[in-house]
């Protein structure tokens, strides 16, 4: 290749432009970092965005995390009656799968969690467990 052809293609290179973004991206992109920032510290921006009569999500919080999953276990448990039909049902392997996740859980955050946080953890978890061996498999 000739040294004009290698000046050529640079200038090219140099020339070409990236595609403007249209408003709705530039609208969209702003909607999604005020969301960031609302769920890095707040919950005053999601409640007032949410249709009327609807709950906002919880705050993001391990405290949040741990009763997510114990929730769960215990539904899978049948400890929760099913929303659909009313009835508890028993599903063991999904409830020990809650389990596990918590266990891995505490594992991942050691030394990093509040005494308030350590305590709520592990009486969650031998709540989880307890309940999982008192469950017979139907």
């Amino acid at each position: 290749m000739s040294e004009n052809e290698n000046k050529n293609d640079s200038t090219e290179a140099e020339n070409v432009k990236e595609p403007e973004s249209t408003n709705a991206e530039k609208i969209g992109a702003e909607k999604i970092d005020a969301d960031i920032k609302v769920g890095e510290g707040g919950t005053d921006a999601v409640a007032k965005e949410q249709p009327s009569g609807e709950m906002p999500p919880p705050p993001a919080t391990f405290e949040a995390l741990l009763s997510m999953l114990f929730t769960q276990s215990m539904a899978m448990l049948g400890q929760i009656p099913d929303p659909a039909t009313g009835q508890p049902t028993v599903n063991k392997p999904y409830a020990k799968h809650f389990i596990d996740v918590l266990e891995m859980l505490g594992e991942k955050t050691k030394g990093n969690l509040s005494d308030q946080e350590k305590k709520m953890h592990s009486e969650a978890l031998h709540a989880m467990r307890m309940a999982y061996v008192s469950v017979k498999q139907s």
